[in-house]
């Protein structure tokens, strides 16, 4: 697996276009993106570019299997 760290701009229809490896253009790839803003000046902090209602959707999210039993427990749960 590798790893690209990259710095880009939205598109004006909000879309962010990712370069790939050449190597890579004809195979099916898995991307695993965690996305924040970059403050829009210097004396900007990156918590401040976050305000506003809604600024983290998307941001926290939940395992498919958190209402699961844990296995742990199942000896509990009889």
């Amino acid at each position: 697996m590798n790893t690209i760290t990259a710095i880009m701009e939205p598109h004006e229809d909000g879309t962010l276009h990712l370069p790939i490896p050449e190597a890579w253009r004809h195979r099916a790839i898995r991307v695993k993106a965690e996305i924040e803003p970059i403050p829009s000046s210097p004396d900007q902090t990156p918590a401040e570019a976050l305000k506003g209602f809604g600024c983290l959707r998307g941001k926290i999210s939940m395992s498919p299997d958190f209402d699961d039993p844990l296995e742990d427990f199942k000896d509990y749960m009889e």
